[in-house]
């Protein structure tokens, strides 16, 4: 069992008193618009002068801006949020170059939702304590559960969603322990029926969260299309319906969490499909039980935390004929239907006959074992992609 520093962040909810929710509203609305200022300009830049346009430039402009008389409302808030909203604009250049990810995008006005975040010297940590910049008290924060001895936070966002709920995050560089190898090693086929299906024969079933509230979130949504835009209403139809959103979406992480975490704890080696989640969304027939089903969500979670407790994960090339593939004697058939839930090999002297999820598991778990030997062993994440 090895330990290894990892910088983990811990969310809690807050309650901020109104004046705190005042003066971080404004520190939302400033971080935006000098996000999108500095986006609008490095556009342009380089649209119309093919010039580039670096962070620390875009930092030079912001003390320009600072001195305009209609900008004067950016020196009441604390300067950290918005230098910080300029290095993630710079991320996302790099990351748009690196091919990672879209263009970056400018962020709309929102009522409630918004986040800023605080480094070191623009927050105060003392005795579990927070206290934020341009702020006397420190903020109320419901302690879900409790942190490692000693912590400090190197960098605290303050967040709301749309339905008016605050948070505040505390990233904290931590040691974490290694799990104790085990023997196990696990495929795993992803579907809509059953959520998942191991390789051992055991399937989970897909607990559908946002098909359990789709009446709650079509009652609401009808009230805030009766409702004039604009009005006191229309925004606590808005917040009704934000709720009924976040409880699908809460509800959906924590079994996510639950889930991962026993696979992690339970094998060695695991081993998954690579989906193109992107494109199932774009055939209209199963797109709203695939976004249910958050694959996407469940990999990204289980890929981090296999790094930080010492887990294989192998991905094999979602091209690979899982679902026809004889998971006994390594027939391919033809066609596999998504009719067809049982498979039967093809072959007489072979006979094999599955549940067409658990043999693709199966099949999953081989490729991805071969890929492991062919990598040595070496901690594989592999993307034929």
């Amino acid at each position: 069992m090895s330990v290894q520093a990892r910088h983990r962040a811990y969310r809690f909810r807050c309650y901020p008193t109104s004046e705190q929710a005042e003066q971080l509203a404004r520190t939302f609305g400033c971080a935006r618009l000098v996000y999108n200022k500095a986006l609008d300009y490095r556009h342009k830049a380089y649209f119309r002068r093919r010039e580039s346009v670096t962070y620390n430039q875009t930092s030079k402009m912001l003390t320009v801006w600072k001195r305009r008389k209609d900008l004067a409302f950016l020196n009441e808030v604390s300067s950290v949020p918005l230098q910080q909203a300029l290095r993630h604009l710079q991320k996302g250049y790099s990351t748009f170059f690196k091919g990672q990810t879209d263009y970056p995008r400018f962020k709309k006005k929102r009522v409630l939702s918004g986040s800023a975040e605080y480094t070191r010297s623009a927050f105060t940590w003392s005795r579990g304590q927070l206290t934020l910049a341009k702020q006397t008290e420190p903020l109320k924060i419901r302690w879900s559960r409790r942190l490692p001895v000693d912590a400090v936070p190197s960098t605290v966002t303050v967040s709301r969603d749309a339905a008016g709920r605050w948070f505040v995050s505390l990233l904290i560089e931590e040691d974490i322990p290694t799990l104790p190898e085990r023997e196990g090693a696990v495929g795993i086929d992803a579907g809509i029926t059953s959520l998942l299906t191991l390789s051992t024969g055991e399937k989970i079933t897909n607990p559908r969260h946002e098909r359990a509230d789709r009446d709650r979130i079509r009652k609401r949504q009808k009230d805030l299309s009766r409702k004039r835009k604009g009005s006191a209403n229309y925004r606590k139809a808005q917040i009704k319906l934000a709720r009924a959103h976040a409880r699908v979406a809460d509800r959906r992480a924590d079994h996510l969490h639950k889930l991962t975490t026993r696979l992690v704890r339970e094998n060695q080696t695991i081993a998954v499909e690579n989906l193109n989640v992107r494109g199932m969304l774009a055939g209209h027939m199963l797109a709203r039980a695939i976004a249910d089903a958050s694959w996407s969500s469940f990999r990204s979670i289980l890929e981090y935390k296999a790094d930080w407790y010492g887990r294989d994960l192998i991905v094999v090339d979602r091209f690979l004929p899982t679902s026809k593939t004889c998971s006994a004697c390594g027939t391919l058939i033809e066609s596999m239907p998504l009719t067809q839930r049982t498979f039967i090999c093809p072959d007489t002297e072979c006979g094999h006959t599955e549940d067409r999820d658990v043999n693709a598991a199966k099949n999953i778990l081989a490729a991805g074992l071969v890929e492991s030997r062919n990598a040595c062993g070496d901690g594989v994440r592999h993307d034929p992609s």
